[in-house]
Parts: C-alpha cells; structure tokens; sequence
C-alpha cells in the first residue's frame, strides 16, 4: 500500500507539472503509468496511459479495455479512426514494454514480485504562441519515475540523458550510446510534439478559448 501511496502521489505531481492554461503558454503532455502486478482497486488499472492538452485530458487508454479513446468531441469529431486504430496499437506496445522493463528494475533492485512497484513515464512540449499564430518551441519534457522516485530524463538542450539516481546510470550510459534515441527523442519534443500541439489547439479552439475564459474569472 506504500507504493501505492506514491504513485497516487506521484500522479497528482506530474500532472500538475508545467501544465498551466494562458494565453501564450500551451502544452501536450502523455503520461504512462503501469504497474508491477494488478492492483485491485477501482479505477485503477494495471496500465493507464493519457494525453493531456494544457492539462485537460484528450484521449486515454488501460489495459482493461485495451483500446485509446478520444475524451473529447473535438477530438473524435476531427481526427480519422485510424488514427485511433493507429493509437491503441502503440498503447498496446508500450503496455509490453512496461511489463518488460519494470521486471528489468526489479531484478536489478534484487526487488521480488511479493512487493507492488509502479514505473511512470512523462513527456511533451510548450509552445508560446506567435503574433501570427504560429507556435514556437519552449521546452520538452521526457523524463521516467519509478517507486515514486525521480529515475531517468532527457536533457533536450545537450541531447543527453540525466539519471536522477545511481540505479539509473546503466540505462543512462546504454541509451546515450544510442545515436537514433537521442535524434528522435530530440526530434520528437521540438517538432512532433509542436505540430501536434498546433494541430490540437486549431481542432479545439473554441473549447481552449471558453476554458482561458473561465480560469480568468
């Protein structure tokens, strides 16, 4: 139950993370949460994953039902269904790959599967929009957390990744000598991640512009 604890914890402080609505200042944020094994509480899955669009959520997915769906009308109105086909098939990866790679941290913390253990992964951009509407880039964010703990993230201005704990440098050390990680990732924050912003702020406007409205009430 501690572990569980922290993840709530930890939820609450991740989306609470840079994900602030004005006038200038939009973010796309998705956060991963899986687990070591079920939890056994309602709505709490063993895998949850989210996007987010200046902190209000846009789409979701776990491994109940095991399908990305739009948490928005505009959202669903706008985009094809394959781009949800497309969507729920990399869920579904990223679901093996934290099944995968929370048994890698247990072995190497000597950890057994008697205890629950939750890893976490953040990422996304700000974009400060432009007189002409355009956005430019301010800042990425891909950073991993694991037992409610900072573990790993990408300094996207050096292209380097940080490990924020000495259980973290090996991954550290072997992601850096991955060329192509570095460039997408990189790539991924400061283009990708800007267009699709762009894309969800043009599709959601009306809605962005009454809820700017609202929160300066």
């Amino acid at each position: 139950m501690e572990t569980l604890k922290m993840y709530l914890i930890t939820v609450f402080v991740l989306l609470g993370t840079g994900l602030t609505v004005n006038s200038e200042i939009h973010s796309l944020t998705y956060i991963y949460t899986g687990f070591s094994k079920p939890v056994g509480l309602p709505g709490i899955h063993e895998f949850t994953a989210m996007g987010q669009l200046d902190g209000r959520m846009i789409d979701y997915y776990d491994s109940d039902d095991q399908k990305k769906v739009p948490k928005q009308d505009w959202m669903k109105e706008r985009l094809p269904a394959d781009y949800w086909d497309k969507g729920t098939q990399s869920r579904q990866s990223k679901q093996q790959w934290f099944n995968v790679n929370i048994n890698i941290l247990k072995n190497r913390m000597n950890q057994t599967d008697h205890d629950r253990h939750v890893l976490q992964w953040m990422h996304g951009c700000e974009g400060e929009t432009r007189p002409d509407g355009t956005l430019k880039f301010v800042r990425g964010v891909d950073m991993y957390n694991y037992d409610g703990r900072d573990f790993l993230s990408f300094d996207d201005a050096h292209s380097v990744w940080v490990a924020a704990a000495d259980i973290a440098v090996q991954t550290k050390r072997k992601w850096d000598e991955v060329q192509v990680l570095k460039e997408y990732t990189k790539g991924y924050l400061e283009n990708e991640c800007i267009d699709w912003l762009s894309k969800f702020m043009l599709y959601g406007k009306k809605q962005l512009e009454a809820a700017c409205m609202y929160d300066r009430k």
